[in-house]
C-alpha cells in the first residue's frame, strides 16, 4: 500500500451501478410495549470512492441506518423493509452465513466508542490477525505481517510493540486507530464510520479525520460517515444528507448545503454551530425537541418546531424539491426547478 494518497477522480452521481443502492428503507424496533419507527423511507446511492455524511441530532436514525447496511441491529426485535444493495449483494435477503462473509470483506464499520467495540481480553494484534485469517484464509505468519502493515498504515507509533498491547493499554486516539486498522484489514469496498471522533480531543480528532480521508483515497473505498458535527462533515464528505425523524430531509454537495441550506432544520443546525468570530454573539437555537418515533407524526415531522409552518405542511410528508440539480429538500417553501 502506498503512503502517498492518490487523488480520486471527480465524483459522478449518475452512476449505472453504484456501490450502495438503498431504496425505501424502513427499520422498526418491535417490543411488547411499543413499536419504534426509527428509519422511515430512506433512499440514496453511493458511488465508488464517494464519501457521504449523514448529519442530524441524536435519535434521528443515523446510526440505525448505518447498522442496517451491515444488518447489525438486534435481529429478534428489528423489522427491515425496502432494499439494500452493497457491492452487488442483497443485504436484506442474504442468509446469516452469507452476511458473516460480507461483513469485513465487503463492508466494514468503525464504531463510536473503541473501548466497547474492541475485545478487552485479546491483544490488538490477535484481533487483527483473526479477522484476516477468517476472511482471507491466510496463515498466522502472513496474517501477523498484515497486522503490522496495517498498524503502520494507520500511523500507530512503535507498531510492532503495539501488536502485543491490550486495548486498555492504549490511549483513546491509538484505540481508534487500531479499530480503523481492524476495519480495513480485509480491504472492504465500503467503510461505515459511526461518529468515530466523538470521544477524542480536538487535535486527535482532526488527525483521525485526515487519516480516514487519506485512506479512502488510497484504497478507493466508499465511505458513509455519521455525525452531528458540521465541522466534521465539511472535512470528510463529498455529499451531506440531513436526517430528521428517520428521513433524509435535505441532500446536497458539501459546498451547496453548507453555503445555502434549504430546509429550516438544516438552517437551524448551521445557525447553532460555533465558529471563529462568534465571541459575544448569541447562538441560534432550534425550539422544542425531536418527535417521539413511537408515534410518527403526520406530514412534516419538523413542523411543530419550525418557525415557518403552514397548513400545507401538515396533511402529508413533503416530496423532495430541487431548485438546482443535486440539491434537494423536503419542504414546501423550497422552489422546485422542475
Amino acid at each position: 500500500m502506498s503512503d502517498v494518497a492518490t487523488l480520486s477522480p471527480p465524483i459522478t452521481h449518475a452512476v449505472a451501478d453504484p456501490l450502495v443502492r438503498v431504496r425505501d428503507l424502513h427499520v422498526r424496533f418491535v417490543s411488547r410495549d411499543a413499536t419504534v419507527h426509527a428509519v422511515n423511507g430512506v433512499s440514496f446511492d453511493l458511488a465508488e470512492r464517494e464519501s457521504l455524511c449523514i448529519l442530524g441530532e441524536s435519535g434521528s436514525g443515523k446510526s440505525v441506518t448505518l447498522r442496517a447496511l451491515m444488518r447489525l441491529n438486534p435481529p429478534r426485535r428489528t423489522q427491515i423493509t425496502g432494499t439494500i444493495g452493497v457491492g452487488g449483494h442483497d443485504i436484506v435477503a442474504a442468509p446469516d452465513a452469507r452476511m458473516a462473509d460480507i461483513r469485513g470483506s465487503v463492508v466494514s464499520m468503525i464504531f463510536q466508542e473503541p473501548m466497547t467495540a474492541l475485545d478487552p481480553v485479546f491483544t490488538i494484534g490477535r484481533q487483527i490477525t483473526e479477522t484476516v485469517m477468517r476472511h482471507e484464509g491466510l496463515g498466522r505468519a502472513a496474517a501477523e505481517a498484515r497486522a503490522l502493515e496495517l498498524l503502520d498504515l494507520v500511523q500507530i507509533p512503535s507498531a510492532k510493540r503495539r501488536l502485543a498491547a491490550y486495548p486498555h493499554e492504549l490511549s483513546g486516539g491509538l484505540r481508534q486507530r487500531a479499530m480503523i486498522a481492524i476495519a480495513l484489514s480485509c480491504r472492504p469496498k465500503l467503510l461505515l464510520a459511526d461518529e468515530p471522533t466523538t470521544a477524542l480531543d480536538a487535535t486527535v480528532q482532526i488527525q483521525i479525520l485526515l487519516l480516514l480521508r487519506r485512506l479512502q483515497q488510497e484504497m478507493g473505498m466508499g465511505v458513509i460517515f455519521v455525525t452531528h458535527d458540521l465541522g466534521v462533515a465539511g472535512e470528510v464528505a463529498d455529499r451531506i444528507a440531513v436526517m430528521y425523524a428517520g428521513k433524509f430531509i435535505e441532500e446536497g454537495s458539501v459546498r451547496d448545503l453548507l453555503r445555502n441550506p434549504l430546509h429550516p432544520y438544516a438552517q437551524g443546525l448551521l445557525g447553532a454551530t460555533v465558529h471563529q468570530g462568534m465571541r459575544g454573539v448569541r447562538l441560534t437555537t432550534i425550539p422544542g425537541a425531536p418527535p417521539n418515533l413511537e408515534r410518527v407524526p403526520q406530514g412534516c415531522a419538523f413542523a411543530p418546531r419550525c418557525l415557518h409552518t403552514q397548513p400545507a405542511c401538515l396533511p402529508k410528508v413533503p416530496e423532495p424539491r430541487s431548485p438546482v440539480p443535486g440539491h434537494s429538500a423536503r419542504c414546501i417553501l423550497v422552489p422546485d426547478a422542475a
